[in-house]
């Protein structure tokens, strides 16, 4: 079906003269009008209590943002993604990250082909390794057993791993060490291994093509800081060093045997990988049960997204409530608030999977775009967060829509800790949305010169999800939730969510700046004035130092 250019779709004019007439509506007036629209305008499914009464919206508005889902042949996409079409049209990929967490049995094509008992073949694999090593039946070279493991990867073999044993630490192993490096910065390897008994050290490289510069820097500095340990034995390195890749022959010619190499497709995106053989580090921490249970939470809200109507659809309520702020309001960011602190590293998960997503100026078709696309997505758990930024979110001058994101149920009940907690969710959401009047303010006996400083707009919109306890599967939950509402924005801006050519010119750039920095003589530069400047200045720095 051909779908017309975002400005031509009768629901987005509908959705601007709209906008012009409820802009000025407050949380209040909307509240007041209707007693029952905080047990309204809220979704259960797949375990999720999803409140988005606190919203700048009426009917009319959530019944404009369906027509555009609608107009924007958003089901087709749907079904175009699950049947597994190319909708990556630049890099011609199928986008089957769902196929993942498919249940055995299942049949998701790819070329006409199941792809589904491949992806449990891997699982089987993993899971059988993830047994050896956490039983102490896998031995390192010198018969001990493995005690830490270090993941080394970048951008999601990284970010997803690391977010998912902080998030289940509850669930971990916590007879082993787990450690995560990423950043080629010397630093992180050197923070990471500190401690560790080169014995008892298993390294997972995660690198499609084994050949990411940070990711086999790292590596190749991990391979000489266990064969320092082991009196430089380099049979060694088949015991300590396993893959997560797709280039069998760069594997071997690190010295990992093959047999210990965990693969992956093409049709599986970076930012979307965490369910895949990139989360090999999860599952040893946390155990094959446990790593199906997040699976299964994966799937349940993927059935969710492709069977429910919209109205009623978590993944497409929300992605339409972030177009409403971003193209209408012209809110830049969103917040990402999880009262849970083992989901600190949530936020930063979610901005490779929102930004690296989203962040295009330009259709699937290749023209420009003129409307706003992904937002910044930011945050940290509350609630820290209280006592540093929400002032501005409370107070500035600018419009940020949040999303809570709370549990009834602690992992670690100590007193009145979790009452406290989710006091101050409702609390927070509460009063974003409702503030505090100038009438309220003068009746606590405020004297008039401090009034203006202790007024609260109000009018801060949110969504609050709400869940039951922080378990793998709820994970798991949480991260489908928002890759398919990435998906359901990216559709309505007509671009392609699953590139990202905007990370390749630094990288290429790099690769060309690298042996001017390490050459002996001084080389020549052909930058810009302040690159070339900056180059020299290191140089004479780097020769100048101890």
């Amino acid at each position: 079906m051909s779908v017309p250019a975002l400005h031509l779709r009768p629901a987005w004019a509908l959705l601007k003269r709209h906008h012009q007439k409820v802009r000025r509506l407050h949380l209040r007036q909307l509240f007041a009008k209707d007693g029952k629209r905080g047990e309204r305008l809220v979704v259960e499914a797949a375990g999720i209590y999803f409140d988005y009464s606190k919203n700048r919206i009426t009917d009319e508005t959530m019944e404009l943002l369906l027509q555009l889902a609608r107009e924007s042949g958003l089901q087709d996409r749907i079904d175009a993604m699950f049947r597994g079409d190319r909708i990556n049209t630049s890099e011609k990929r199928a986008v089957l990250h769902v196929a993942l967490r498919a249940p055995r049995g299942a049949s998701i094509l790819f070329d006409g082909q199941n792809v589904v008992p491949e992806v449990h073949a891997v699982l089987d694999k993993m899971a059988e390794f993830s047994q050896r090593v956490r039983s102490g039946a896998w031995k390192g070279h010198t018969g001990k057993r493995i005690r830490s493991v270090v993941n080394i990867g970048i951008g999601g073999s990284d970010l997803g791993p690391v977010m998912a044993y902080e998030a289940l630490k509850h669930y971990a192993e916590r007879s082993m060490t787990f450690r995560f490096v990423s950043n080629v910065d010397a630093t992180d390897f050197a923070e990471a291994v500190h401690g560790l008994d080169p014995e008892e050290t298993l390294f997972i490289v995660s690198s499609k093509t084994f050949t990411t510069l940070e990711t086999m820097t790292n590596a190749h500095t991990a391979r000489d800081w266990l064969l320092s340990g082991l009196k430089g034995d380099s049979a060694a390195i088949a015991k300590h060093f396993v893959a997560v890749s797709t280039n069998a022959q760069e594997v071997a010619k690190f010295g990992i045997d093959t047999a210990n190499m965990f693969g992956f497709w093409d049709w599986v995106g970076g930012r979307y990988s965490m369910d895949s053989a990139i989360g090999l580090s999860t599952m040893l921490a946390i155990g094959p049960d446990n790593f199906a249970a997040m699976l299964e939470g994966f799937h349940e809200i993927d059935e969710h997204f492709r069977t429910a109507p919209f109205e009623r659809n978590l993944p497409v309520l929300m992605a339409l409530l972030a177009v409403w702020y971003n193209n209408f309001f012209g809110a830049q960011t969103v917040a990402v608030l999880p009262y849970e602190q083992y989901l600190k590293r949530f936020p930063a998960y979610l901005q490779q999977l929102t930004m690296e997503s989203n962040g295009k100026h330009v259709t699937a078709d290749g023209a420009d775009v003129n409307y706003d696309t992904g937002p910044i997505y930011w945050g940290e758990p509350g609630a820290n967060g209280q006592h540093s930024f929400y002032q501005l979110i409370h107070q500035g001058t600018r419009l940020i829509p949040c999303d809570f994101i709370a549990f009834a149920r602690t992992a670690n009940p100590l007193g009145r800790h979790q009452d406290m907690l989710l006091a101050n969710v409702f609390a927070q959401t509460e009063a974003l949305a409702f503030g505090k009047t100038e009438k309220q303010v003068k009746a606590e006996g405020t004297p008039d010169w401090l009034l203006p400083h202790r007024l609260f707009e109000g009018n801060r919109p949110s969504n609050t999800l709400l869940l039951e306890a922080l378990t793998p599967a709820a994970l798991g939950k949480l991260v489908a939730l928002y890759e398919h509402s990435v998906f359901v924005q990216g559709t309505i801006w007509q671009i392609d969510s699953f590139d990202q050519w905007g990370v390749e010119l630094g990288k290429a750039l790099a690769q060309r700046i690298i042996p001017e920095l390490e050459s002996a003589a001084d080389p020549e530069l052909e930058h810009d004035s302040s690159t070339n400047a900056l180059i020299r200045r290191y140089r004479k720095l780097k020769r100048s130092g101890p």
